[in-house]
């Protein structure tokens, strides 16, 4: 797969995640309650989850346009875009 130019909006998904990571560490600190850490975790896995599948998708558009372009079959930058999928579960 080729390079993809990140946005702002991804930028701003990370840095929200930053600071998300930064409250569960607060939260270990203060002793909050085990249930709550676990929950605001899963959030922010859900998230990294959301923002993985979407930096993936918008590469592979870039690949399979160029493919398109250069006259070339996708197939190998769909098979790529899974593998990235699936290696992040």
């Amino acid at each position: 797969m080729s390079d993809v130019e990140y946005n702002k909006e991804e930028k701003n998904r990370l840095k929200r995640l930053e600071g998300q990571v930064r409250g569960i560490l607060k939260m270990m600190e203060d002793d909050k309650h085990c249930k709550d850490v676990v929950t605001q975790l899963s959030a922010v896995r859900t998230a990294v989850d959301r923002t993985i599948g979407l930096i993936v998708a918008k590469n592979l558009e870039a690949c399979i346009r160029e493919s398109e372009l250069e006259g070339r079959n996708a197939e190998e930058e769909i098979k790529e875009a899974v593998n990235m999928l699936v290696k992040s579960r």
